[in-house]
């Protein structure tokens, strides 16, 4: 549970704070080894505790950013976000963020209080600009972050979204062939004496067992439809189907630094916004798939243990050598999170390179693929018509 506490710090000033703990007496006793002396308490209502929220964090970050630029404070300018806002979630967060900041919270505190709008990475973004007072700065760094995460995940949305439409496309074609014409033809050649090919005669087969059992059909298929989406939604399932794509030789790389990227990106920023290195993986733990989680915790022992974060994340496999490289240079010029998102900018180039030369090759082979069996389905069919007129001359 979250408290919220008035108290008096050891400068003898009235401070808010927030705190996690099970009950009150916990939450007085956590003040007070803080050095605080409580004045008041009480249980916070978070909202949105769970799931994800509808609000656009970047866009508020965007528009914020661009109305402290023109002079105004926060306070200001987040009444200037709400009165253009149209009654809805939007407008009830803005007005608790507002709430917050008049009963003397910080900004940190009072986005913490919405965990589902705004992320750990957010709330230590905007408390490392309470420590140096640039809150535009920090809100910057944060905008470049998703930005920089953005242009990837465009880049590869829109490299894969014509052969997605283009299998989808020939997936329901041959659905069409193999549920509706083919069970047509079978009936046709039922009473014809001739024997048939024998790959023709399979075919019409299997079309006229799905024609008498086309309910059972497509039960089938719904159930099998069903599970994939169980089974895309399990993260067990998830771990397993990236363990068999990471064997893959290329493929399983080009994943690998994928997540690399996405977590040297977080870490740095975290870095730079002043948590500590232990705390930043902790953090970012939940950036990476499954599989590789393991080999994270083994690089926060040896951190923990006082190993510098080169060796740690090389020794469990996190690290390629250019990336050991630069973080031995990080280390050295007292730069690391600058450093770190660097390497996240160089796997992200290599990644929109490999993806790009991925497509090039994959579409052409998709369309053939699927022009074949369209043509193969198609020739099955109409042979036996073929080899009776050849009869007939």
């Amino acid at each position: 549970m979250r408290y919220a506490l008035k108290a008096v710090d050891a400068a003898n000033r009235v401070v808010a704070v927030d705190l996690d703990a099970h009950d009150e007496s916990t939450a007085r006793e956590l003040a007070r080894q803080r050095g605080y002396a409580v004045l008041s308490m009480r249980r916070r209502v978070t909202l949105w505790r769970a799931g994800r929220s509808g609000f656009p964090a970047l866009l508020f970050s965007i528009e914020l950013l661009a109305l402290l630029e023109a002079g105004l404070n926060v306070v200001e300018a987040l009444q200037t976000l709400a009165e253009k806002e149209p009654e809805g979630e939007a407008r009830t967060l803005l007005a608790g963020l507002l709430e917050a900041l008049q009963r003397g919270e910080p900004l940190s505190g009072a986005v913490e209080a919405f965990p589902r709008a705004f992320s750990p990475l957010y709330v230590a973004t905007i408390r490392s600009s309470e420590r140096t007072g640039n809150l535009k700065d920090a809100l910057a760094r944060y905008i470049g972050y998703e930005e920089e995460l953005d242009k990837v995940r465009r880049k590869a949305f829109a490299a894969l979204l014509y052969p997605a439409i283009l299998a989808t496309a020939g997936a329901l074609v041959l659905a069409f062939l193999v549920l509706y014409v083919v069970p047509r033809f079978a009936r046709v050649y039922e009473d014809i004496s001739t024997p048939l090919p024998f790959f023709s005669a399979l075919l019409l087969t299997a079309g006229s067992w799905i024609g008498h059992n086309l309910a059972i059909v497509l039960v089938a298929g719904g159930v099998a439809v069903a599970f994939a989406v169980y089974a895309a939604s399990s993260e067990r399932s998830r771990a397993a189907l990236a363990r068999y794509l990471w064997r893959i030789p290329t493929l399983g790389e080009r994943l690998r630094i994928y997540q690399l990227a996405r977590f040297y990106r977080t870490v740095g920023m975290l870095l730079r916004a002043g948590v500590p290195a232990l705390r930043a993986f902790e953090m970012a733990r939940g950036l990476l798939a499954p599989n590789l989680r393991w080999q994270l915790e083994h690089a926060t022992g040896l951190l923990a243990e006082g190993r510098a974060i080169s060796a740690a994340l090389t020794s469990a496999g996190l690290a390629t050598p250019v990336a050991t490289r630069l973080l031995g240079v990080g280390e050295r010029s007292g730069g690391m999170g600058e450093l770190m998102e660097r390497i996240a900018r160089f796997y992200d180039e290599e990644t929109i390179r490999f993806v790009d030369a991925f497509t090039r090759v994959f579409e052409p082979l998709l369309m053939a693929g699927l022009g074949a069996a369209v043509g193969l389905i198609v020739l099955l069919m109409y042979m036996p018509v073929f080899e009776l007129a050849g009869s007939l001359q």
